[in-house]
């Protein structure tokens, strides 16, 4: 129904940058929050930034003032600038989007894209 796709991970540098993309499309009425998370081998999956369509974005300590989330509510389409990257960002980034299907159905489902792997080297 709802599909989710990421894009613009990769191998970068310690200080340098990357920003990644995760497009949603299918059977969408609306969509509220969308956010980003990530996952490092072994560890269980973190939040990293979430954005609603109408209020504040929040972020984890660990990215605060390197990363900025931002959407594009026209294209259905949630962005993670990052900059600053150290090493220990290196993870499978994974978007999310709660989103509504239909007109006559209130409830919102969330939805996960496959993932992309951030490397950053030292």
């Amino acid at each position: 129904q709802v599909q989710l796709v990421e894009s613009g991970g990769g191998l970068v540098q310690a200080g340098g940058s990357l920003r990644l993309s995760c497009a949603a499309s299918g059977r969408i009425f609306s969509i509220n929050t969308m956010g980003w998370y990530r996952q490092a081998p072994g560890k269980q999956r973190d939040l990293v930034a979430t954005m609603p369509s109408g209020g504040s974005t929040n972020y984890a300590d660990s990215v605060k003032g390197r990363f900025t989330i931002s959407r594009d509510s026209a294209k259905n389409t949630v962005y993670l600038q990052m900059n600053s990257l150290k090493p220990e960002d290196t993870a499978v980034y994974y978007c999310n989007a709660d989103v509504r299907t239909g007109v006559l159905s209130y409830a919102y489902t969330t939805y996960w894209g496959q993932g992309t792997q951030v490397t950053v080297s030292s």
